[in-house]
């Protein structure tokens, strides 16, 4: 009656030692490390980089227990941050001997202490939050203005470019406030050019009147517009910071939109907060320019004689390049850069796509500049590079552009990435600013981790106080309860913050619930005279429906806070609710082995160690 077959034995072992395993890594803790990341797009992160680290630490004698390459740069890891800082004052000499032209970011980092057989396995920590590991909150605001703006100074180009091709005169284009306005000589003109543009700017409402003597067309955006711009504008933001936080290698940050203009930036673990203000603060164009071939002018230009109307640049792998100083387009007109190939050759290639006006400019140029190289620069902290430096073979309309040549598949990737979110749409200012030191954090995690302990400690000592053996059953299903929502938290690479570790604390009270259910319900099939094997399986059989009732309404609760809530209340809710679903198998399914085991052997089983029962008979007795 009360055992179970060998395979859920085996069910409930193989659980407890995948949880065990995936537990284990937050034991270990965090070692002080240094990350070195290219600050520039011709840099790479390759084994170059790590041999030239490598050879830093050795020629200083400084110890390290680890440097390894990954994604976002190199990484070592030291004993203490007394060494961890003396070697980012080493690396920052090494790799950026000029500070006012930084080649690499080198900043400060904590990396994992896992074994290596452990993190082979995949079994990584639990990322913890701002709160518990220390770091930085900035809060940024986003220039809607400036966004604007900027969309008006384009579309007035625009403009331009649509009343030259249909040869349509005009007095001038200004632009006063959020109103662009075209000046005529004549009414006719004026009707004739709100036509066109009207059917071209969709995205502008325009006005007649008159200006003195002058026809003037007013046009300012739509509502819709507006909106959509504002939208672009936070959406470009979030996905260039994301792109830069991983030079500074933060393992779980938090950048999400607050309001309608602000941007939230959680960075856990950062100890170096000049650095990520620098890196978050980072202005970068995209510009398009014609590269200098005259005969002589680079040679001039590399003997200190710069030719007028040019400046002197380096392309990928080094080598000069004479780039015009004449701008042909600006990243404005890029609305999509994907990486792919060459259609002829099939070497690795990047496919640009521009907007209407940024097509009909480009046509124009490459047709008339076919067989010339045209350069692609990043320009940021008024410093250029030059990602990209192609040949124009032949005319290119239609707003899609490929750009090939000497670039392996990695390449492609990183340009078109660097082309699709090199630049904020907008500009940012830091309004909030709040620094967590590590000291508070791990202050916070004693805290956090004690208040836990102790609360354990006191649901144990009452229910082996209360229902003696069946009591210290349910403390081990309730230990194993932890372990499993630990290891689930660490198989997720979840956040955990101060909220998540009360939701800890509120699961180990929530999850005990279901064994006293079970227990008190044991303890009534007893009194009705059942046996104790009977009274064993109708205990738990007839608490599984109330058990799972209660379960479920407290998990929709927590669905609607994880559906709904945002920030600390979000991460409250998902251990809330990884916290039931592993109650749930604890409490029934381990805590029933458990029993099985113990009592499932006697055939004849007199009496169980469940507390005191009593009787209705041995009352009226009395």
């Amino acid at each position: 009656m009360n055992r179970y077959p060998l395979w859920k034995y085996i069910t409930v072992v193989v659980a407890l030692v995948i949880g065990f395993l995936y537990t284990l890594p937050n034991f270990f803790g965090e070692a002080p490390a240094v990350q070195v990341s290219p600050a520039r797009a011709t840099l790479k992160s390759d084994t170059q980089l790590l041999s030239r680290v490598e050879a830093a630490l050795q020629g200083a004698g400084i110890a390290h227990e680890g440097v390894f390459l990954d994604s976002n740069g190199v990484k070592s890891r030291f004993k203490d941050t007394d060494t961890q800082l003396k070697v980012k004052d080493l690396l920052e000499k090494t790799f950026n001997p000029d500070p006012q032209d930084a080649q690499y970011v080198v900043a400060l980092n904590l990396l994992s202490s896992s074994p290596k057989w452990l993190t082979n396995l995949g079994a990584l920590p639990m990322y913890l939050g701002l709160d518990l590991r220390g770091g930085v909150h900035f809060l940024l605001q986003v220039d809607m203005v400036g966004a604007i703006t900027k969309r008006l100074d384009s579309l007035s180009a625009d403009l331009r470019t649509v009343l030259r091709d249909k040869n349509l005169r005009h007095a001038g284009i200004n632009r006063d406030g959020n109103v662009v306005s075209i000046k005529f000589r004549d009414a006719e003109t004026r009707a004739k050019a709100r036509q066109v543009l009207e059917e071209s700017q969709p995205d502008l409402a325009f006005a007649e009147a008159m200006d003195g003597a002058d026809f003037k067309l007013s046009g300012s955006l739509k509502p819709t517009a507006i909106k959509r711009i504002q939208d672009f504008a936070l959406k470009q933001n979030i996905t260039t910071l994301h792109n830069r936080i991983n030079e500074l290698g933060v393992a779980e940050p938090v950048i999400q939109q607050q309001g309608l203009d602000r941007i939230v930036v959680q960075l856990p673990g950062v100890q170096d907060t000049a650095k990520a203000k620098d890196i978050l603060g980072r202005t970068a164009t995209l510009e398009i320019r014609m590269v200098d071939d005259t005969p002589g002018a680079l040679e001039a230009a590399l003997s200190g004689q710069v030719p007028f109307g040019t400046e002197l640049y380096s392309e990928r792998g080094g080598s000069p390049l004479l780039v015009k100083k004449q701008v042909v387009l600006t990243g404005d007109r890029l609305t999509d850069a994907q990486p792919g190939f060459d259609s002829q050759n099939h070497e690795p290639a990047v496919h640009l796509t521009l907007d209407a006006a940024g097509a009909r400019i480009f046509k124009d140029v490459t047709r008339e500049s076919v067989g010339k190289r045209m350069a692609i620069l990043l320009i940021e902290k008024g410093k250029g590079e030059v990602v990209t430096a192609p040949v124009i073979r032949s005319e290119i309309g239609g707003g899609r552009v490929q750009i090939s040549g000497k670039m392996s598949t990695v390449e492609a990737n990183d340009t078109a990435l660097l082309l699709r979110a090199g630049s904020l749409a907008a500009p940012m200012d830091i309004v909030e600013e709040r620094t967590i030191g590590p000291s508070l954090g791990a202050e916070n995690i004693n805290k956090g981790f004690h208040s836990t302990l102790w609360g354990f400690i006191a649901i144990a000592v009452f229910m082996m106080a209360y229902y003696l053996m069946f009591g210290f059953i349910s403390t081990l299903a309730l230990a194993a309860n932890l372990l499993f929502l630990v290891a689930l938290l660490s198989l997720m690479q979840a956040t955990l913050t101060l909220p998540g570790i009360a939701a800890i604390a509120l699961t180990l009270g929530m999850a005990i619930d279901a064994n006293v259910l079970i227990n008190e319900r044991v303890r009534e099939e007893l009194r009705n005279g059942a046996s104790p094997h009977a009274a064993i399986a109708a205990g738990y059989e007839r608490a599984f429906g109330t058990i799972l009732d209660s379960n479920v309404t407290t998990l929709i609760a927590g669905v609607a806070l994880l559906a709904f809530g945002s920030g600390p209340i979000r991460g409250f809710a998902v251990v809330h609710c990884l916290g039931i679903l592993t109650s749930m198998f604890s409490s029934v399914v381990v805590s029933r082995a458990l029993v099985n085991l113990i009592y499932g052997r006697h055939k004849k089983l007199e009496k169980v160690a469940i507390g005191q029962v009593w009787k209705p008979e041995l009352d009226a007795g009395k």
